[in-house]
């Protein structure tokens, strides 16, 4: 169940990265990826650039469950890391000797045999290195890492053109292989520059004494790899001089294995010859690379992204990469392991900080809402604030999902009852106490506060994208009347804070008042103008608002022209004189508009907002006209 996303071997010291899988620390440490083998997001969040930009943290809740279930795999973790770090500091034969120790107690373990290999080309010792490395891809024929480890011991040893084929071979099984990527460029540039290409390409570059070793086909001359270096697994190793590359490029000696191989090819176009032997065990014999690096034609299944999945007609879909690491008994499963230290409840879409830690989504953006640093370390999280990336684990959601279907059953039934809550528009609705607003009015909030960021973000995740506008009053804490506002867009800051586009919408009548984590919430009944079924009441009322629409376009013409555009940046134009002037329940949208932008104390605009009759509201608009159209008279 705890399984490397890169090497797909057991998950020791596993590290989350941003996009929400996990990789083992040997991974990440040596840069063998620059992107996530699933999703082929950035592995680091500087742009997958360099572990010195973004420091490796062990996932705390992982390596609690990994020591917890298998203490002996983080053991044999834990060894590698040591052994690792002698090969850093080019200790060979100490390493030699420790990995040397660590086989004979367990001779299955391909990893350490990896490690002998790499001991084994700091002490020069190729051909021994080349026999470890043939029995581990004997092993694990699909393991892009081990044909890099190979090609480098032949690049070493100055076979570059067998190395090159390895490095594509690599590339195959898995094509964000940054190592083998830079190593095919490297020899490609300089079997490409252009001192090497004076002459023919086939005189000047693969003659060249920089390049002793050219296993490449061109035209109809078959060349063959080299001897015992190419070491089969079925191969036994003979002779003492196989590290010699024989001088003149392609006559070199020929091992049966690379021989047939290369009359294969030979029937292929030269194209296609560049990959030659993928130097596969027995049953990947024959496999060709194509000039598309993306995908191999025998088993690219290995690629666990989900894009590389060709496969042969009637082939197995088994991965090879399969490791059994044994089964979990039941009394090491304890609900506990997955508790979120905040809500003390089971994780719920957990997400991964890049300190280590691990917090329920929501959770952990309630907590950025106050400070943007971690709950339990206290370490800055200004940039993942910044970027907004919470991926969810997704180990640990599998893992709560294989182990603890029932708790998690639960734990979705609670939120989507609170979700539910929240969805309510006529119950416990949220009420964001600031100013004024008016239904069709657009109304843009700098939203800075905790509770209204939690607020916000809750609007935005029920679907409702709705929450009540009053302003304050003394006595209530928020006025009788208000206006419902549509969220139209949100736009977030790097510090947390956001901008949040809205536009007004019903008007309602507070009923009851209330609390919910910080904002305040209202049961409300919405208001609709009451409509005039009388003919002559009604012409009388067509009347009334024609006269005071007129009204109105001539107190914005004539006002001064910065205040017009000032008017018009923030709230648009004024709306047209509307047919039907009771078809909205809120009446003509104009009288809102104009209602927005006069400058009229509050508590006034706050009793037209409240009235259900469109002549009323008309009459009080015709009053407040009347009074500015004589001010700007005088």
């Amino acid at each position: 169940p705890l399984r490397c996303c890169g090497c797909g071997r057991f998950l020791g010291e596993p590290v989350t990265v941003p996009c929400g899988h996990t990789y083992c620390r040997r991974c990440l440490r040596r840069e063998l990826r620059a992107r996530c083998r699933r999703c082929r997001d950035w592995l680091l969040p500087a742009g997958g650039t360099s572990t010195a930009a973004a420091p490796l943290r062990t996932s705390v809740v992982l390596n609690r469950l990994a020591e917890k279930w298998f203490p002996g795999e983080c053991e044999r973790a834990r060894a590698g890391t040591r052994l690792e770090e002698l090969l850093t500091q080019g200790r060979f034969r100490e390493a030699l000797g420790a990995v040397s120790q660590a086989l004979r107690a367990d001779s299955s373990d391909l990893m350490l045999r990896i490690y002998r290999a790499e001991s084994y080309v700091g002490l020069q010792e190729y051909k021994t290195a080349i026999e470890d490395l043939n029995f581990v891809i004997s092993k694990m024929p699909n393991w892009p890492e081990v044909y890099f480890r190979k090609g480098k011991v032949l690049q070493d040893s100055g076979f570059v053109g067998d190395a090159l084929q390895l490095f594509l071979q690599c590339l195959a099984l898995d094509e964000d292989f940054r190592p083998a990527k830079l190593e095919v460029e490297k020899i490609l540039c300089d079997v490409l520059s252009p001192e090497k290409l004076g002459e023919s390409l086939k005189e000047s570059a693969w003659n060249s004494p920089c390049i002793r070793n050219k296993p490449f086909l061109l035209g109809s001359e078959v060349t063959a790899s080299y001897c015992n270096l190419q070491l089969c697994p079925q191969q036994s190793l003979g002779g003492s001089d196989v590290l010699e590359p024989v001088s003149g490029g392609l006559n070199r000696a020929q091992s049966a294995h690379a021989l047939n191989s290369a009359k294969e090819l030979a029937k292929e176009d030269g194209l296609k010859r560049v990959s030659s032997e993928p130097l596969l065990s027995g049953q990947g014999k024959g496999a060709l690379l194509k000039r598309k690096l993306s995908f191999s034609e025998q088993d690219t299944v290995v690629c666990e992204d989900g894009r590389n999945k060709h496969k042969k007609q009637g082939e197995s879909t088994k991965r090879d990469m399969t490791l059994a690491f044994g089964t979990i008994p039941g009394d090491l499963i304890d609900a506990s392991d997955f508790e979120c230290s905040l809500c003390m409840r089971l994780f719920f879409e957990p997400v991964t900080t890049p300190c280590g830690h691990t917090f329920c989504k929501g959770c952990l953006e309630r907590c950025l809402d106050h400070a943007p640093q971690c709950p339990l370390c206290k370490e800055s999280l200004k940039e993942y604030l910044a970027s907004r990336k919470y991926s969810i684990t997704e180990l640990l959601e599998e893992l709560i999902m294989k182990y603890l279907s029932d708790e998690l059953f639960e734990r979705k039934r609670i939120h989507a009852e609170e979700t539910a809550e929240h969805s309510n528009l006529t119950k416990n609705v949220p009420m964001f106490v600031c100013t004024m607003a008016y239904p069709t009015v657009p109304c843009p909030l700098h939203v800075f506060e905790p509770r209204y960021r939690l607020m916000i973000r809750r609007s935005m995740e029920t679907g409702t994208k709705q929450f009540g506008m009053c302003i304050s009053d003394s006595q209530n804490g928020f006025a009788d009347y208000g206006c419902m506002l549509q969220i139209r867009n949100v736009h977030f800051l790097p510090d947390g804070r956001s901008v949040v586009d809205t536009i007004g919408g019903k008007r309602f009548r507070v009923l009851r008042r209330g609390m919910k984590d910080g904002y305040c919430t209202a049961d409300i009944e919405y208001l609709e103008d009451v409509k005039v079924a009388d003919e002559e009441e009604l012409k009388k009322l067509r009347e009334l608002h024609n006269f005071v629409y007129n009204q109105a376009c001539s107190w914005f013409q004539n006002l001064r022209n910065k205040f017009r555009t000032q008017i018009l940046q923030h709230f648009g134009p004024m709306p047209d004189r509307e047919e039907n002037i009771q078809a909205m329940p809120n009446g003509p949208a104009w009288c809102w508009w104009l209602l927005a932008v006069l400058p009229v104390d509050p508590r006034y605009q706050l009793s037209v907002l409240s009235m259900m009759s469109l002549k009323d509201r008309l009459i009080k608009i015709q009053h407040i006209l009347t009074y500015f159209s004589r001010d700007q008279s005088k």
